[in-house]
């Protein structure tokens, strides 16, 4: 029996207006996809706006409620399972992502707004009660025009979408939003780019200022004022995070992921993991893979 994480491409989904996209009312896509309840991965963009039901889920491995007025945004690579105690009802979007980028003169768009930074914290939104009838309106919206007989043309979904991203993002912090086009706050996206991109390789601050012409010091000082931690936990919560996600892997042995993280050896790993979550990844692994069903 095939034990990997199960991940999902756009086009394992039935079309909404083209093969690109996904829009539903999340009770009907709810029931038809029940394997979707237990932990996976996509390869696309996913958001859902709850209007009904109660539980919690999970988004690279952080717990959150499920509640109505409560909307979450997901970008590819990231684990997520549902446990629903109440039925649910709602909002869903699957978006591939290169489903704007002929739209957007800007490539790096979504990523100007907090929710896809990958960070969970910044993903799970609950929104004020007149933003939640914004939500639901632009949400029908969406709806009807995937009902529309007319030739296709997802300019209107497209910019329906935007708009509902927008509306969404003006209830986050104040004080990120003032500072979002700052000189600090551009360095700031850079350095998690390049944490995304070389987290198994390169683990010590220093290395990274290097490579943004800063000291280790101003990194330092501008992931404490922005984030309220330092660039050296940031760097470590990434290596963490995909040692968690390969750990559910269960036909990688834990001296594989060691490796794949560039860790000297199976033991420093071991020590390192255990540090930082208080348990080791079999220990980790034994947990997370028994409550999502696997056997």
């Amino acid at each position: 029996m095939k034990s990997d994480i199960p991940v999902y491409d756009i086009q394992n989904f039935k079309a909404y207006k083209n093969d690109n996209i996904l829009v539903s009312r999340f009770g009907y896509y709810s029931k038809q996809h029940q394997h979707l309840h237990s932990a996976h991965r996509h390869t696309f963009y996913h958001l859902v706006f709850f209007t009904e039901g109660s539980g919690n889920q999970q988004i690279d491995f952080k717990k959150f409620d499920v509640k109505p007025g409560l909307i979450y945004f997901m970008i590819p690579g990231q684990v997520h399972s549902w446990d629903f105690a109440t039925e649910p009802d709602g909002y869903i979007i699957n978006f591939s992502t290169d489903y704007l980028g002929s739209f957007l003169l800007k490539p790096d768009y979504l990523e100007s707004f907090p929710f896809f930074g990958g960070q969970p914290d910044n993903q799970v939104i609950e929104l004020p009660t007149d933003i939640q009838q914004k939500a639901i309106s632009i949400l029908e919206d969406i709806l009807k025009e995937g009902q529309n007989e007319h030739p296709i043309n997802d300019d209107l979904v497209k910019t329906l979408l935007l708009r509902l991203f927008i509306e969404v993002s003006r209830t986050a912090d104040v004080k990120q939003q003032k500072n979002k086009n700052s000189y600090n706050h551009t360095l700031l996206k850079s350095f998690q780019h390049l944490i995304e991109t070389n987290y198994a390789t390169l683990k010590l601050p220093k290395q990274y200022a290097e490579l943004l012409y800063i000291t280790p010091n101003h990194l330092n000082a501008l992931c404490n004022d922005f984030l309220g931690v330092s660039a050296g936990t940031l760097i470590r919560d990434r290596v963490i995070l995909e040692a968690k996600r390969l750990l559910i892997n269960l036909d990688l042995m834990v001296s594989e992921i060691a490796d794949k993280l560039n860790f000297s050896d199976q033991s420093y790993f071991i020590k390192f993991f255990k540090k930082y979550e208080g348990i080791t990844p079999e220990k980790f692994r034994k947990l997370n893979t028994t409550q999502n069903g696997n056997k």
